[in-house]
């Protein structure tokens, strides 16, 4: 465990929680007072986390009956509050928001008066940087902008997804010490910290996104075609073939593409887009769009001849018609 004990506007020197030295302070060490806003799937898993790692969770802003449920199964007996009374008595407060509702919170905090000097203010938004939280700086708070990369379910087992992910962290230009602090708190979630600059913040969520959402998309559309061919349970069918295609892909990058396009089986690719046209009409589209990009990628990674790349996109550019 990683002491995050904080002066205005720092943190004291990590320590190793197994260390006989952490050990003997443990029960004397000041911890920090949590406060979250809102316990959506994002809010309620984080602030179990920090609860977990020994932080205090003075408030919790919720409204939804999902919400007060997640509350109820995530963060028992913490008490449920007001945006503005949450943070208030907070040392941290977590504003895990959609990405939209962010810059007004910030905006209605300082205004009510909510945000002092001496807190930390942590937003959860992988699109945003610091910059969002400038109204919380301009009262003395330190802004530190997290963003674990997994998807959340807002259930217990997210808990242990956390330790094998890790946590985007933006501070201010030049402010170590609070990506020291963004740093340490990612590590008492039981992630791994990746520094993240504001100016790159955009590019990191939209790669997230297309990986991560559109994934989802595209094994759902592979779903469907199984079940129209007839396969009762298509999950069985992709699983083990897909968890092989993300390993290698991690592994060894485009040298991993495999199938029709990466061989220049030109025929094969019309045969496929000739039944997707009569048969599923709305992912044709998405087929070939992805086809062009595979083939691109495996081009220029040497996986497909220049010749036989000639012949692939001739039939995904309306050949097969």
């Amino acid at each position: 465990m990683v002491d995050v004990s904080t002066d205005r506007h720092g943190v004291r020197s990590g320590t190793d929680a197994d260390s006989p030295r952490t050990a003997a302070h443990e029960r004397s060490r000041p911890r920090l007072r949590v406060g979250v806003i809102s316990a959506g799937r994002v809010g309620s898993v984080l602030g179990a986390a920090l609860r977990r790692s020994g932080h205090e969770l003075g408030g919790v802003a919720a409204v939804s009956d999902a919400a007060l449920n997640r509350v109820a199964e995530l963060l028992p007996g913490a008490p449920v509050r007001p945006p503005d009374e949450v943070a208030e008595q907070a040392d941290l407060v977590l504003l895990a928001v959609p990405d939209d509702a962010l810059d007004g919170l910030v905006r209605g905090l300082v205004r009510a008066g909510a945000l002092r000097s001496g807190q930390i203010v942590v937003h959860t938004s992988g699109a945003h940087g610091v910059e969002v939280l400038e109204p919380a700086a301009s009262v003395g708070a330190m802004p530190v902008a997290l963003h674990p990369a997994m998807t959340f379910t807002g259930r217990p087992e997210d808990l242990e997804r956390l330790t094998a992910a890790t946590v985007a962290v933006t501070a201010r230009q030049d402010d170590e010490a609070g990506f020291s602090v963004g740093a340490a708190l990612a590590v008492e979630l039981g992630a791994e910290p990746v520094r993240i600059a504001e100016e790159s913040r955009r590019l990191y969520h939209a790669a997230l996104t297309h990986g991560a959402n559109h994934l989802v998309t595209l094994v759902n559309e592979s779903a469907q075609l199984l079940r129209a061919a007839g396969v009762e349970a298509p999950d069985r069918v992709l699983a083990p073939m897909l968890s092989a295609a993300l390993d290698n892909s991690l592994r060894y990058g485009d040298r991993a593409i495999t199938g029709p396009v990466s061989r220049g089986d030109a025929g094969t690719v019309r045969g496929h887009l000739e039944v997707l046209g009569e048969s599923e009409p709305e992912v044709l589209a998405g087929y070939v769009q992805l086809a062009k990009r595979t083939a691109a990628r495996a081009e220029s990674s040497g996986m497909l001849r220049s010749d036989d790349a000639v012949g692939v996109n001739e039939v995904l550019d309306g050949g097969w018609r």
